[in-house]
């Protein structure tokens, strides 16, 4: 995906990580030491905002595999799926925007571009939603505006279903 000067890309080891800072230590940490690591031992794939006129990250993502377990839903919600008790489902385990780059709408550029990979893999790696475990208010109030619901009892996870995302996306 790209717009003007930046595009998405896989993280990879010639990306400079150590110099990213979005104001949040537990994802520095976690992009500067073991995002790479994570990304070789195909833990997750994480996924990088450039600057391609500089070697700079404005914001990164991490996705991989998940489980839902149905009982964590509320009844209504799951009614309307198998009668699985756990369903797959796909993880933003990470999304951050560098600090002097937030504000200028990166976070929602890197969630529908993570929403969109999502919704691509699931028609070939089965996926009924999309997962986020949110670490502060800010964050959790980001995806609620995107209509983000929710688990029943976990505030501070929540989903977007896929036929959610796929009319987000038309």
């Amino acid at each position: 995906m790209e717009t003007l000067s930046r595009s998405v890309q896989t993280l990879e080891e010639h990306h400079t990580v150590i110099s990213f800072s979005c104001g949040i230590d537990a994802l520095d940490r976690y992009f500067q030491q073991q995002a790479i690591h994570e990304v070789r031992r195909r833990v997750a794939a994480a996924f990088v905002l450039v600057d391609n006129v500089s070697p700079h990250i404005l914001g990164y993502y991490t996705l991989s595999a998940e489980v839902i377990d149905v009982e964590d839903l509320s009844p209504e919600i799951a009614k309307k799926l198998p009668r699985y008790p756990r369903l797959p489902a796909t993880l933003i385990g990470r999304l951050a925007v560098a600090q002097n780059c937030q504000g200028q709408g990166i976070g929602e550029f890197l969630l529908i571009d993570a929403l969109k990979r999502s919704l691509e893999n699931a028609s070939t790696i089965g996926s009924i939603a999309v997962v986020v475990d949110t670490l502060e208010e800010r964050a959790r109030q980001f995806y609620l505006y995107y209509d983000f619901i929710p688990f029943q009892d976990s505030p501070k996870r929540l989903f977007l279903p896929m036929k959610t995302i796929e009319k987000l996306l038309r």
